[in-house]
C-alpha cells in the first residue's frame, strides 16, 4: 500500500526531472514516455482512490513527511491524472519535432506531479513543498517560448502575484508551530490551534488559496497566463494549479468554521468573484481571455462551496469544470493552430471548420453554461443550496454569477457557429489532436447523471460528508429556467456589447495592483536606494576619509613623537653607559678613594637632613 502512494507521486516527478536533464536528446521519445507514465499514474490513482493508502517517512525533527488518500483527495488524484493524460495526448499531436518537446513534457509531468503531491499531502510542510514546485513549473510553462519578451513578462507577472499570496502559507506554518497543538502540523489538526494563532493560521491559508485560485483581488494574473501554450492553459485552468486553492479551502473547512470568520470571508469572496469575473468574461472579445475569466468565476463557486460547507457541491463543480474547461482550451488551441487567431470576431464559423471539434466545444460550453440537465447545473444548485442556508443575499449573488455562466458560454457558441468566412490560408487540425477532445466531450456527457440524487448521495459517501445541503425543487426550477432565459438572450444579442470597458480590462485589477502595491514598494525601494547612495555611502566614504586622516596624523605626529622619545631614550642610555664606564680604571686604590668619597657624601646628606 505504501509503495502504491509513493509511486503515484514519485513517478511523474522523477520522469519529469529525467526528461529535463536529458534535454533535446530525448525530444523524440518524450511524448511516448510522458503518455506511458501518465497512463500508469492514472491506474495508480484509481487504485489509490479505492484503497485509501497512507505513508509516513522521517523528514525534519518532529515533522514527518506524510501522504494520504481519502475521499476528497481520491477524487482529485483521478481528476488530475485523467485530465493530464488527455492534455498530453493532444500535445503529442500538436507539438512538432522542432519544439523542445523533452523540456515541455518534462515540465508538464513535474506540474502534474506537484499537484498530486499537493492533494495527497497530509501535513503542512509537504503541502508547502508541492505548492512551491507547482508555482515554479507554472512559471516555466507559461514562459515556455522564452525568446518572446511578452511571454516571459506574463510568466513573471503570474509567478510574482502567486508568490506574494503564497507567503500566507508560511504565515500559516509559523502560526501552527507557535500554537503548538499539533507538532506534526497535520492538516486535519490545524483547527485545534488556539487564538490568536488560529486567526493567523486561517488568514494565511485563505490568502494563499485565493492567490493560487485567482480569486479577487488576485484574478488578473490568470489573464497573463494565457501567453503560454494552449495545453498549458488547459491543464493549469482545469485540474491543477488554479483549482489547488479551492481544494485547500475544501480540505480545511473545519479550520474556516473554527475561526468564526473565515467561512464568511471565503464564501463572500467566492460569490463576488463568480459575479464580477463573470461580467469580465462576458466583456471579452478574445476566446482564451473569455475562458480565463470564466475559470476565475467557475472556481469562485468552489470557493463559495468551501465557505458554506457544501463540500459535495464544490467537489462536483471541480470535477465537471475540469473536464469542460480542459476541453474548451484544447479546442481553442486547435483553432489557433488551424486558423491562426483566438479573437472571437475572427473565429466566425470556426466550429464548422472541423465539426467534430465544434461539437466537442459545444458540449463543453453547454456544460460550463450550467444548463439543465448538465452536470454543472446540478453542482451549482447543490452549492447554492448551501449558500441559501447561510444568507439569501449570498444565494442571490451566487445565482447571478451562475446566470452569467450561461451568458458568456452562449456568447462563445454564437461566434463559432456563425456562417464561416472564407479562409484560404486555413490549415487542417492535426488528426491526432481530435481524439482527446472527443474523450473529454464524452466525459462531460458522462457527468450529466450527477444531477440525479443517487449519484450525488454516492459522492457524499465517498467524501464522508453527512448533512450536505440539498436543493429544493423550486431552486432547481428557478436556476434552470433563468439559465435558459439568459442563454436565449445572449444568443439573441449576439455581438452587441454586453459590458463596460471596466470589465473588458479585468476590472483594472492589474493597474490597481501596480498603484496600490507595486508602485509604493518600488518607491520605497528607490528611497532606500537613494538613502543608501546618498547617506550610507557618504557616511562610509566620510568614515573612510576620517580614518585615513587619523592614520596620517598618527603617522605624522604620534609616530614621530614616539620615534623621538625612543631615540632620546636610547641616546641617554648610551650616555649613561659611557659615564658608567669612566670610573672603571682597573686600579684598586682609586676604587677605594671613590668609595670613601661616596660614603662621605652620604654622611653629610644624612647629617643635613636630620
Amino acid at each position: 500500500m505504501s509503495a502504491l502512494l509513493w509511486a503515484l507521486v514519485a513517478l511523474p516527478l522523477g520522469t519529469g526531472v529525467l526528461l529535463l536533464v536529458a534535454g533535446r536528446r530525448a525530444d523524440r521519445a518524450a511524448p511516448a514516455v510522458a503518455l506511458a507514465v501518465t497512463a500508469a499514474a492514472l491506474g495508480l490513482a484509481i487504485t489509490a482512490a479505492f484503497r485509501h493508502p497512507a505513508v509516513r517517512a522521517p523528514f525534519l525533527d518532529g515533522l514527518p513527511m506524510r501522504f494520504a488518500v481519502d475521499g476528497l483527495s481520491g477524487v482529485l488524484v483521478i481528476t488530475v491524472t485523467a485530465v493530464t493524460l488527455a492534455v498530453l495526448l493532444f500535445s503529442a499531436a500538436e507539438f512538432g519535432a522542432d519544439e523542445a518537446r523533452a523540456r515541455f513534457f518534462g515540465l508538464m509531468l513535474l506540474f502534474a506531479g506537484s499537484m498530486l503531491a499537493t492533494v495527497t499531502a497530509a501535513t503542512l510542510p509537504v503541502l508547502l513543498m508541492g505548492w512551491e514546485v507547482m508555482g515554479a513549473t507554472s512559471w516555466a510553462l507559461i514562459g515556455y517560448w522564452w525568446r518572446d519578451p511578452e511571454r516571459t513578462s506574463a510568466a513573471d507577472t503570474a509567478f510574482l502575484t502567486t508568490r506574494t499570496a503564497d507567503l500566507g502559507l508560511y504565515l500559516a506554518a509559523g502560526a501552527a508551530l507557535a500554537g503548538g497543538q499539533d507538532p506534526t502540523l497535520s492538516l486535519d489538526g490545524l483547527a485545534r490551534a488556539d487564538d490568536p494563532w488560529l486567526s493567523f493560521l486561517t488568514a494565511g491559508i485563505i490568502v494563499a488559496a485565493l492567490g493560487k485560485s485567482a480569486q479577487l483581488p488576485f484574478s488578473f494574473w490568470l489573464s497573463k497566463a494565457m501567453q503560454g501554450p494552449s495545453p498549458v492553459s488547459a491543464l493549469l485552468h482545469s485540474a491543477t494549479m488554479v483549482v489547488a486553492g479551492a481544494y485547500l479551502l475544501l480540505r480545511t473547512g473545519p479550520l474556516l468554521d473554527a475561526s468564526g470568520w473565515g467561512d464568511d470571508v471565503v464564501a463572500w469572496t467566492g460569490a463576488a468573484t463568480a459575479l464580477c469575473l463573470g461580467l469580465v468574461a462576458v466583456a471579452q472579445t478574445d476566446l482564451k481571455q473569455l475562458l480565463a475569466a470564466s475559470s476565475c468565476a467557475q472556481i469562485g463557486f468552489m470557493v463559495l462551496a468551501a465557505g458554506t460547507d457544501a463540500t459535495s457541491g464544490g467537489t462536483l463543480q471541480l470535477i465537471a469544470h475540469a473536464a469542460a474547461k480542459s476541453l474548451l482550451f484544447l479546442a481553442a488551441g486547435a483553432w489557433l493552430t488551424a486558423l491562426g487567431t483566438q479573437r472571437l470576431p475572427e473565429l466566425l464559423g470556426a466550429a464548422r471548420h472541423s465539426r467534430t471539434v465544434g461539437a466537442a466545444f459545444t458540449v463543453a460550453a453547454l456544460t460550463l453554461a450550467g444548463l439543465p440537465p448538465l452536470s454543472l447545473w446540478a453542482a451549482k444548485d447543490v452549492l447554492l443550496a448551501g449558500a441559501l442556508e447561510h444568507s439569501p443575499w449570498l444565494y442571490a449573488v451566487g445565482l447571478a454569477g451562475a446566470l452569467l455562466s450561461a451568458v458568456y458560454s452562449t456568447k462563445a457558441l454564437w461566434y463559432v457557429w456563425q456562417r464561416p468566412v472564407p479562409r484560404p490560408d486555413a490549415r487542417r487540425i492535426p488528426g491526432g489532436a481530435v481524439p482527446p477532445l472527443v474523450l473529454l466531450a464524452l466525459a462531460c456527457v458522462a457527468l450529466t447523471p450527477l444531477a440525479f440524487p443517487p449519484l450525488r448521495d454516492s459522492v457524499d459517501r465517498v467524501l464522508v460528508a453527512s448533512g450536505q445541503p440539498t436543493p429544493h425543487a423550486w431552486e432547481l426550477a428557478v436556476s434552470g429556467g433563468l439559465a435558459l432565459l439568459a442563454a436565449a438572450a445572449a444568443w439573441t444579442w449576439g455581438t452587441r456589447p454586453l459590458a463596460k470597458p471596466l470589465f473588458a480590462d479585468w476590472l483594472h485589477l492589474e493597474r490597481a495592483a501596480h498603484a496600490l502595491l507595486v508602485a509604493p514598494v518600488m518607491r520605497l525601494a528607490h528611497l532606500a536606494a537613494a538613502f543608501d547612495d546618498r547617506v550610507v555611502d557618504r557616511a562610509v566614504d566620510g568614515s573612510a576619509a576620517a580614518a585615513l586622516r587619523c592614520a596620517r596624523w598618527t603617522d605624522g605626529v604620534v609616530e614621530r613623537a614616539l620615534d623621538g622619545t625612543v631615540t632620546a631614550l636610547a641616546a641617554g642610555t648610551r650616555a649613561l653607559g659611557r659615564w658608567s664606564r669612566r670610573p672603571q680604571t682597573g686600579q684598586l686604590h682609586q676604587y677605594l678613594a671613590q668609595a670613601v668619597a661616596a660614603f662621605t657624601v652620604l654622611a653629610v646628606v644624612l647629617v643635613l637632613v636630620r
